[in-house]
C-alpha cells in the first residue's frame, strides 16, 4: 500500500510502513522514512513503484487545458478526483486511472488563479471576473518578464539600454527591487559574474567618472538639489557697540566664509590683548527658524577641488563673513597677556561690531612670513603692497605667543605633536564652469603643515575654543564638546556634551565654536555662548539648549553621520582628481612605503596603491612602484614593486618619470586639518 500527501507544500508518495488513527509511517524510494499526518494524506493506491507515478503525473499534467478544466468543474466545492472523472472520463470509461487523478491534482495545485484551494484534495473554481484579472495580471508579469529577459541580454552583450540609462542612479544607489530596470542589472551581472558597476560601465552607462561619484553622492545626500530654497533673509544687527581698533584675517585664496580674524592691543607695554573675534551668524539665525531648519539639514559646508555645497545661501555669508572693509558682528574673546611671561591675566567674551583691516592669504605669504621674517628686527624695507607693515610687530607677538602655547599643549600631551605628511591644495587649472564637468587639467601643490601662519592661526582657535568650553562649563551650559581620554592606541575622539579633557590636542575640554559659518556644531555653541554673555548667571536657563536636553545628543548624532559621509565623498573624489593627475602626467612610477599587507602609500601623493609582491617587506619600507592598472569608477590603483629601496627616502629616481619636478611632489589634501580647527583626531570639511 502507497500514500500520496502533501508535505510544507510538496507532493510525495511512499509505501506505508504502519498507521495510526491519526498517521502513518511512510517509506520514500529513498530510503527515507517520513511520519505523515492524517491531514496531510491525500490518496492510498497500490503501484510498482511511487516516483514512477509521480513522474508520470507531471508529464499528464501539461496535457491539462485550465480552460477546459474550469469550464467542467462545478459551482460547488469539489474534489481532484471528481474533477479527474469529469475531465477524462466519457460514457464508456467511468472511473478515472489514477494517474490521472494525480496528474488533475497536480495541475490544479499549481493554477490557484483558476482554482483557490479548499483543503485536503478540495477545491473551488474561480468566479469569472477574478479570474478574468488574474489572467491578465499574469500576461502583464509574463511581458515584463519578457522585457527584463530582453535587457538582460542587451547587456551582458555590452549594451546598455536607455531605460537603465535613465534611472542608473537610483538602480545602483537607491534602488526600488521590484523594477524591471533592478531585475535585468541583477540578472546579468549574476551571468557575467561581474559586479553591477562595472558591468554598467562597460556596457557604456557611465559617461564619465567625475559624474558618477558626484552624482551619487548628491543623489545619496541631496536628492532634492543643492539649491537653495527661497527664504527671509535674517539682517545681521548694526546695534552692538564697535571694537577699538582693527583685526585681520588669514585664510586660504578660495575662502569665502571668513569665520575668524585676529586683533592686538597693547604691543610694547607690560600687558598685552589678543582678541579672537568669530563671525555671529547666531546673532540673528535662531533655534528653529526656517535658515536654523536648513542649516541643520546640511550640517557642514561640503569642500571638492573647484567647488563646495555651502550650509548657509550666499547671501546670508556675505553679511557675517569677516570681510575687509567694513565692521561685522562677531563674538569677540578677549585674553590680556603678561608681555613676560605669556600668562594669561583675565579674559572676557563680548557682542560687538569688528573692523577687519585686512583678509591675508597664507598660500600668498607664506613664502613671505617664514620664521627668520618674524623674529628678525623690524626694518624698513618691508613690501608695503603686501599690507604687512603695520601688522608686522602683531604677527611677530602672534607667533611667539603660538610657540608658547603649542609648547604647554605638548607638555599636557606628553610628548611633541609631529606632522609626518605635508598636506596637498587642488587647482583645477582650467575650469569654465561653476561645477566641475571631470575634464579639468590638474594641479596639485604640495603645502607644508606648521608653518607659522598656520601655527598662529590654530594656536589661536584652539584658545578660544577651549576658553569657551570652560567659560561654559563654569555657567552650567551645556555645549557640544569633542574629548579624547587618553593617547592610548584605540582610544578614539568622541562628541558628547560633557566638558572632558582632549588628550590628543592637550587642553582640558575642547569645543567647536569657531566656524559658524560653515558648521553647524559651531553655530549650536555659539548661541549658548551668546546666552552667557547676555545672562551671566542666569544663561543656564536662558540658553537654547539647557542641562541634559537630548536635542543636543540628537544634532550630535545628526552631524556625527552626515558629516561621516561628506569626508567619505572629498577623499573619495580627491583620489579620483589624484588618479587622473597620473595619467594626465604620464606617472609611470612612484616612490612609496609600505603599509601592511599589499598596501603602499605614495610618498608624495595622497595615494594608497595596491602593490604586489610586498609579503616579505617589513612595514615601512621604502619601494618602487610601477603602477599598473587605474580604474577611475572603481577608484583602483594597482601596481608592483621594482626596486626595494629599504628605509633611505630616493626621490630622485622617482622625478625621472616626470617632465616637471616640481609637479612630482604633488598630491591630494586627503582631507587635511583646517589650519582654523586644528583637532588631530578629525579631518575637516575644507579646502
Amino acid at each position: 500500500m502507497f500514500l500520496l500527501f502533501e508535505e510544507a507544500g510538496k507532493f510525495m508518495a511512499g509505501k506505508v510502513l504502519s498507521e495510526t488513527d491519526s498517521s502513518s509511517t511512510v517509506e520514500l524510494d529513498t530510503g527515507k522514512r517520513v511520519k505523515v499526518k492524517g491531514s496531510n494524506s491525500l490518496l492510498r493506491f497500490d503501484h510498482t513503484s511511487a516516483t514512477e507515478l509521480l513522474n508520470n503525473a507531471k508529464v499528464l499534467m501539461e496535457d491539462i487545458e485550465l480552460e477546459l478544466a474550469w469550464e467542467f468543474s462545478p459551482e460547488t466545492e469539489f474534489s481532484f478526483a471528481d474533477l479527474a472523472k469529469e475531465y477524462f472520463c466519457n460514457e464508456v470509461n467511468q472511473t478515472p486511472s489514477l494517474l490521472q487523478q494525480v496528474a488533475t491534482l497536480f495541475r490544479l495545485y499549481e493554477a490557484p488563479h483558476y482554482f483557490r484551494r479548499a483543503g485536503k484534495g478540495y477545491f473551488r473554481k474561480a468566479q469569472a471576473d477574478a479570474l478574468s484579472q488574474a489572467l491578465l495580471s499574469i500576461e502583464k508579469k509574463k511581458q515584463v518578464q519578457i522585457q527584463i529577459d530582453d535587457w538582460t541580454k542587451e547587456l551582458i552583450q555590452g549594451d546598455c539600454p536607455s531605460s537603465i540609462r535613465e534611472k542608473l542612479y537610483t538602480v545602483l544607489f537607491k534602488p526600488d527591487k521590484n523594477t524591471s530596470e533592478y531585475k535585468a542589472v541583477v540578472a546579468a551581472s549574476r551571468a557575467t559574474q561581474i559586479g553591477a558597476i562595472q558591468l554598467l560601465a562597460n556596457s557604456g552607462a557611465i559617461d564619465s567618472s567625475y559624474d558618477f561619484h558626484w552624482r551619487r553622492f548628491l543623489l545619496e545626500n541631496f536628492p532634492r538639489g543643492t539649491a537653495f530654497s527661497k527664504l527671509q533673509q535674517p539682517i545681521a544687527t548694526k546695534e552692538l557697540p564697535l571694537a577699538e581698533g582693527h583685526a585681520f584675517s588669514i585664510d586660504d585664496s578660495d575662502t569665502t566664509e571668513i569665520d575668524d580674524a585676529l586683533s592686538i592691543k597693547g604691543l610694547g607695554g607690560p600687558e598685552i590683548t589678543l582678541g579672537i573675534h568669530i563671525a555671529a551668524p547666531g546673532l540673528t539665525i535662531f533655534p528653529g527658524s526656517p535658515i536654523d531648519n536648513l542649516c541643520r539639514e546640511r550640517m557642514s559646508t561640503v569642500y571638492m577641488p573647484g567647488h563646495k555645497i555651502m550650509m548657509l545661501p550666499k547671501e546670508v555669508i556675505q553679511q557675517y563673513t569677516l570681510i575687509k572693509g567694513e565692521p561685522r558682528p562677531a563674538v569677540s574673546l578677549y585674553l590680556t597677556f603678561n608681555s613676560s611671561t605669556l600668562e594669561i591675566i583675565k579674559t572676557e567674551t563680548l557682542l560687538e561690531r569688528i573692523f577687519i583691516s585686512e583678509n591675508f592669504r597664507h598660500d600668498q605669504l607664506e613664502n613671505t612670513i617664514t620664521e627668520s621674517w618674524l623674529e628678525e628686527e623690524l626694518v624698513t624695507s618691508v613690501d608695503d603692497s603686501l599690507s604687512l607693515s603695520n601688522e608686522r610687530t602683531k604677527l611677530s607677538f602672534l607667533y611667539r605667543l603660538a610657540k608658547h602655547l603649542k609648547g604647554l599643549r605638548e607638555i599636557a600631551r606628553g610628548k611633541p605633536e609631529v606632522f609626518n605628511r605635508p598636506d596637498y591644495t587642488f587647482k583645477l587649472m582650467n575650469q569654465i564652469y561653476e561645477e566641475p564637468r571631470g575634464d579639468e587639467t590638474i594641479k596639485i601643490v604640495t603645502r607644508a603643515r606648521g608653518t607659522p601662519l598656520d601655527m598662529i592661526v590654530s594656536e589661536c582657535m584652539i584658545l578660544a575654543n577651549s576658553t569657551w568650553g570652560t567659560w561654559l562649563a563654569e555657567f552650567g551650559v551645556p555645549a557640544i564638546y569633542r574629548s579624547q581620554v587618553s593617547l592610548m592606541p584605540g582610544v578614539k575622539v568622541r562628541m558628547g556634551t560633557k566638558p572632558l579633557k582632549h588628550a590628543g590636542i592637550g587642553v582640558p575640554c575642547y569645543t567647536w565654536s569657531t566656524s559658524p559659518l560653515r558648521r553647524y556644531t559651531d553655530l549650536v555653541n555659539q548661541w549658548q555662548i551668546i546666552a552667557c554673555v547676555q545672562h551671566g548667571n542666569t544663561a543656564a536657563l536662558a540658553a537654547p539648549f539647557k542641562p541634559k536636553d537630548s536635542e543636543l545628543l540628537c544634532i550630535i548624532s545628526e552631524f556625527e553621520t552626515t558629516y561621516l559621509a561628506y569626508k567619505s565623498f572629498q577623499n573619495t573624489i580627491e583620489k579620483l582628481w589624484t588618479l587622473k593627475f597620473l595619467q594626465q602626467e604620464n606617472i609611470s612610477e612612484l616612490i612609496g612605503t609600505t603599509l601592511q599587507e599589499d598596501m603602499v602609500r605614495a610618498d608624495d601623493l595622497p595615494l594608497v596603491i595596491t602593490v604586489m609582491n610586498t609579503e616579505n617587506l617589513p612595514k615601512g619600507s621604502k619601494v618602487l612602484i610601477k603602477i599598473g592598472r587605474i580604474e577611475e569608477i572603481l577608484l583602483i590603483a594597482e601596481g608592483h614593486i621594482l626596486q626595494n629601496l629599504g628605509f633611505d627616502k630616493l626621490i630622485d629616481s622617482a622625478k625621472k618619470n616626470s617632465n616637471d619636478d616640481e609637479n612630482i611632489l604633488i598630491g591630494s589634501l586627503e582631507i587635511g586639518l583646517d589650519v582654523n580647527d586644528p583637532d588631530p583626531s578629525v579631518v575637516t570639511i575644507d579646502s
